[in-house]
């Protein structure tokens, strides 16, 4: 589909239509016919918090279900969006807490692997009035301020690592490789079980993407990179 543009109008009302497509996430097919097709396994998205997170617990847990029955693995894009999770410029979509419970109800509704960002801070539930439950615990004496603890707990949330952690990249930028290869070593170091890696990959030359892909491997290869 393309979509013509017209200067003046794009930053407000086309970021705004981006962004409720991005969060209405519908199934563009069935299980059966990934299923008919040959597939190995099926990927599903939910935006927890979003004005559609409802509608899309309820059709992905129905899905992942049903996928399970017929042999198939389940891979689960597990976000947070909305806009109380934004505070002073800090952006809690990427709050260990946040994303934690986030964690927990993506493997309930049948995951196998747990697509996450990785956690960047914590306290998202200190900020908010009346959202969930919380224990203090869990910023004194469960986790910490390193990366590797805040992603610990983002695995923590996952059965205690049973499902998969595999961390998000993030968006094509300046460093790149050394961006790419921090995240990668602090999922591993977390117990995270892999890293995915699309546009800092695909928007580059061949060669260049092929190499990154594998610099990130090697990480993952690499034996003296433990789990901390």
């Amino acid at each position: 589909m393309r979509i013509a543009i017209r200067r003046g109008w794009f930053d407000a009302e086309f970021a705004v239509a981006c962004q409720l497509l991005i969060e209405y996430q519908i199934f563009f097919t069935t299980v059966d016919r990934a299923a008919d097709m040959g597939a190995a396994g099926v990927g599903a998205s939910v935006y927890f918090g979003s004005e559609e997170s409802n509608r899309q617990i309820g059709e992905v847990a129905e899905a992942f279900s049903h996928a399970h029955d017929l042999g198939l693995f389940t891979v689960l894009w597990c976000y947070v969006r909305n806009a109380t999770f934004r505070h002073d410029g800090l952006n809690d979509e990427t709050s260990a807490d946040l994303t934690g419970q986030a964690n927990h109800l993506g493997v309930t509704l049948q995951a196998d692997l747990i697509k996450q960002k990785q956690a960047t801070h914590n306290g998202c539930y200190t900020r908010l009035e009346n959202f969930g439950k919380t224990d203090e615990r869990m910023y004194t004496e469960l986790t910490g301020d390193h990366p590797v603890d805040l992603c610990r707990w983002q695995v923590a949330n996952c059965y205690m690592g049973r499902i998969g952690l595999i961390n998000s990249g993030g968006a094509s930028g300046d460093n790149d490789y050394a961006q790419a290869v921090r995240t990668a070593i602090i999922n591993k170091r977390a117990g995270g079980c892999g890293l995915i890696s699309g546009r800092k990959v695909f928007q580059r030359p061949r060669a260049a993407g092929i190499d990154m892909l594998h610099t990130i491997q090697d990480v993952y290869l690499e034996d003296s990179i433990t789990v901390a």
